[in-house]
């Protein structure tokens, strides 16, 4: 049999989520959850136990690590995480098994990026990068990016968005304004479902259009697209005019984080960003 057969007959045949939620409950330590651990001939919690702390029938629990119960629902999938101690990627990939597909994005008190992050971008010297939120907040960025693209930290935090920049300050320096600004929408309505905070992203639609009756106009056309790579043409008040091919990429561990990185498109647009910084270090 061929290695593609075998894989293929594993995922239609085995029971993948009976297979981990066994797992995962025989590795459980009961004295963690209150548990006693005398008279216990197997490790790890029971069944019962399990189906006590996730508010679900005991019946219906070991049908579903038979193969027998059915798709659980979001709510039920989030219980048994929760039931079972699971941390952010055992969660994960319990959603992956059960409904293919991962759980909705949380919406977490903000965290500063990690220093190892931190030193990610700073190792760009020539290369703008940034990390945004899904709210398209800029919550961290290298030098090139401070020097080519905005002064960030000249902002205050909730005005380090880039959709205000694009609205309020961007005209001038975007060529293609309105495309480019258009693109920013659409690739912005596509992610912001992905928030499960409606409100932190209705709050932000209504202060631009509020603010600015073009956003209003193109916020209500309902396009969407992804974001994930393209092309961004600027004028540069001393560099000149500049484009970068840009790519989108997540950050493992942090669902609420996205990694720009800004590549000159050609190699006159390298030389003029890298004349740009370098003379512009050498001043600092």
């Amino acid at each position: 049999m061929s290695t593609i057969e075998t894989s293929e007959n594993y995922f239609a045949t085995e029971n993948l989520l009976g297979n981990y939620l066994r797992d995962r409950r025989a590795k459980l330590d009961p004295s963690d959850f209150g548990i006693s651990t005398t008279r216990r001939r197997t490790p790890g919690l029971r069944r019962e136990e399990i189906a006590l702390r996730a508010n679900v029938s005991a019946t219906w629990y070991t049908w579903l690590e038979q193969g027998r119960g059915g798709a659980p629902s979001a709510d039920v999938l989030d219980r048994l995480a929760k039931a079972m101690g699971m941390n952010a990627v055992e969660r994960e990939h319990l959603f992956l098994l059960a409904q293919h597909r991962p759980p909705e994005m949380r919406r977490l008190p903000f965290e500063p990026v990690s220093a190892q992050l931190q030193r990610v971008l700073d190792s760009m010297e020539y290369s703008p990068a940034l990390v945004r939120t899904a709210l398209w907040d800029v919550v961290a960025w290298n030098d090139a990016a401070a020097a080519v693209l905005y002064d960030y930290a000249a902002l205050a935090p909730n005005e380090r968005n880039i959709l205000k920049l694009v609205f309020r300050n961007a005209r001038k320096v975007m060529p293609h304004w309105e495309t480019d600004a258009r693109n920013a929408v659409a690739a912005f309505r596509a992610e912001a479902v992905r928030t499960c905070d409606p409100q932190a992203v209705q709050a932000l639609v209504d202060e631009l259009s509020a603010q600015n009756p073009e956003f209003a106009a193109i916020w209500g056309d309902y396009d969407l697209q992804n974001y994930g790579e393209g092309i961004k043409r600027m004028r540069h008040a001393t560099a000149g005019d500049l484009a970068f091919e840009y790519s989108s990429f997540a950050v493992d561990g942090r669902p609420d984080l996205g990694l720009m990185i800004f590549t000159p498109a050609t190699a006159a647009d390298a030389g003029r960003v890298r004349a740009f910084l370098n003379d512009r270090r050498a001043k600092a």
